[in-house]
């Protein structure tokens, strides 16, 4: 564990380009982008700061990266305009609608199907 930890301990930046840390070992004062909305803000085109790494067995290069940006300089996160949210509405409408029947429902189509189950297996129905 040590070697691991090592690996992904460069708080200079000399190996990696960036200062980077353990998992779980971010210094106060970054965030990644999931904790910067949580806070209700956004990185706001500042450059990333520093980097999380940790061992993978799924990924080809063998470590996951998340990156980190500082707190001070995010800015607030942008309202939603009552454009957005109709715009919002109409693609959410767009993922309800079967294309082949045209009938709206509740839950969105799969995209695997590309269309309502009705549609996708119509022999099943008629069968019931």
């Amino acid at each position: 564990m040590a070697a691991a930890y090592a690996k992904c301990f460069d708080p200079s930046g000399a190996r990696y380009g960036i200062p980077t840390f353990p998992w779980k070992f971010a210094p106060d004062g970054y965030a990644t982008r999931r904790q910067l909305r949580a806070q209700g803000l956004r990185p706001g085109g500042q450059p990333v700061a520093a980097q999380l790494m940790r061992g993978s067995r799924r990924r080809r290069s063998g470590v996951s990266v998340a990156h980190l940006y500082r707190v001070e300089l995010a800015l607030p996160v942008r309202p939603m305009t009552s454009r957005k949210w109709g715009a919002l509405a109409l693609a959410m409408l767009a993922r309800r609608t079967c294309p082949q029947c045209r009938v709206v429902y509740s839950y969105c189509i799969p995209r695997s199907l590309g269309m309502c189950v009705l549609c996708a297996y119509p022999e099943t129905e008629s069968a019931a």
